[in-house]
């Protein structure tokens, strides 16, 4: 059991008199304070982040006051600790201060000394976990960076979304294409939430069959049903003060959507062939690769479940709408592998990222990751482009005419890759492709391509 965050003030004393007459200037004061006579346990029972402070008398039967504050320091070195003392033991109050105390005061000291030392105590703890606080959301959002690269607006706004419901309680629904990533952003949902300590179980619906579905998800008891010797628990339950992420939900049959409804709904489980039902601390994510809406106009999905499941979506978008975005996750994915397998990185040549941009990526991350894997091994980048995604908006077929239309294709392109990847100027798409700034305006107009399609910025300098 923790102690309630809404105490401000744990006081420590074994002396009654004492205790009761300090707890009475500590609630005058508007101070929520919890009186104790022992200090045993206490460390057990502080949450690394409570906002309060400690303070406690140094000689105690049991526990004093200096182990108090080690084992206390040992969870966290910055949980203000005020120790006081009726003895006036001037090397006691070094070694307090030495083992780190807040503060150090002799009995019989004012009430207005305790006071004063307690609220700037308050000051402190609140500064510290601000910071804290400030410290984490800047590594959740480096660690979100790298689990989610790219900087195209529509992972931007992904990473903007996660970061925030990752906070909350909230049950999510997750729409994405196969091979989107899903399952790394229900993982990332997890590990910065509150709940990251938990279990993180994850379960693809689509890949069980329908003969055990039920008893790997809910669990069942002895007897429940032919073969079932002895209980065993389901992974909602295993889940327990974590998170269970079920993917292809919409393979999930109506008899089992039914059940699910009713978890959501009452956070309990009920084992096959039992009576009890097991209350549940968990959050569900759930995704998807088709449009539930649809499937439930269609009976194929029950629609109060879609209507429960979708109050928090988030839509991953698919590769071929994230611009450069590809090159930018070929190119850490290929350098990951090259790392793993102990060869030396490759940077990717002018045609090579116009082929990246302009394949449509059916099996999008997943298909770009074996395809980086390749690269990295020395392997031909080959991929199947029969008609492929433009880097301007358009569609741009791969022609089969004669040599001169061939090049001309391959011009515009190679000039449309390099637009997409700039991010600075019409001088560093020149610079990139060797031409002169008036050769690469008059090969724009040309081709139909325009700086401004590209996204970037284009500087005033640059058009003359």
């Amino acid at each position: 059991m923790s102690i309630d965050n809404r105490i401000q003030v744990v006081l420590i004393d074994d002396d009654p008199h004492l205790r009761q007459a300090l707890s009475q200037t500590l609630d005058l004061a508007g101070l929520k304070i919890l009186p104790l006579a022992e200090a045993k346990g206490l460390a057990g029972q502080l949450e690394r982040d409570w906002p309060g402070v400690v303070v406690s008398d140094i000689r105690m039967p049991g526990m004093d006051g200096i182990e108090l504050l080690t084992e206390l320091h040992a969870q966290d070195p910055e949980l203000p600790v005020l120790l006081i003392t009726g003895h006036g033991d001037v090397p006691l109050a070094v070694q307090a201060m030495r083992a780190g105390a807040y503060d150090f005061l002799e009995k019989p000291f004012a009430s207005d000394a305790l006071l004063d030392s307690v609220r700037r105590a308050l000051a402190l703890r609140r500064l510290v976990l601000d910071n804290r606080s400030l410290r984490l959301a800047l590594s959740d959002r480096n660690e979100l960076s790298t689990r989610l690269v790219g900087q195209s607006p529509s992972m931007l706004r992904l990473r903007e979304q996660i970061g925030a419901l990752a906070a909350t309680r909230a049950d999510v629904l997750i729409l994405g294409e196969t091979g989107a990533g899903k399952e790394v952003v229900a993982r990332a949902l997890h590990d910065l939430s509150s709940r990251r300590s938990g279990p993180f179980v994850a379960i693809n619906a689509g890949a069980l069959a329908e003969s055990v579905v039920e008893s790997e998800l809910f669990g069942h008891e002895p007897g429940a049903f032919t073969g079932a010797q002895k209980r065993r628990i389901g992974k909602f339950e295993f889940a327990n003060g974590g998170t269970l992420f079920l993917d292809e939900i919409e393979s999930m049959s109506l008899d089992v959507q039914v059940k699910l409804l009713r978890l959501l709904q009452e956070r309990v489980v009920e084992r096959l062939g039992g009576n009890q039902l097991i209350p549940l601390d968990i959050r569900i994510i759930a995704a998807t690769k088709e449009d539930l809406r649809q499937a439930a106009d269609q009976g194929r999905f029950r629609a109060d479940l879609y209507y429960r499941l979708n109050v928090a979506p988030l839509r991953i978008p698919p590769l071929r709408e994230r611009g450069e975005d590809a090159l930018v996750l070929f190119q850490h994915f290929a350098d990951e592998a090259s790392a793993r397998h102990g060869l030396p990185p490759h940077e990717l040549q002018p045609g090579q990222r116009a082929l990246l941009l302009r394949h449509a990526w059916p099996g999008n991350v997943r298909e770009l990751q074996n395809a980086a894997e390749r690269f990295a091994l020395g392997l031909e980048l080959a991929l199947d482009n029969n008609e492929v995604q433009g880097t301007v908006g358009t569609t741009v077929e791969m022609v089969s005419g004669g040599l001169s239309e061939q090049v001309e294709n391959f011009e515009k392109t190679l000039i449309a890759a390099e637009l997409a990847r700039s991010h600075s100027s019409v001088r560093s798409v020149a610079e990139a492709l060797g031409i002169p700034r008036k050769t690469l305006h008059d090969k724009l107009r040309k081709h139909g391509l325009s700086f401004a399609d590209s996204g970037a910025p284009t500087h005033s300098d640059d058009l003359d």
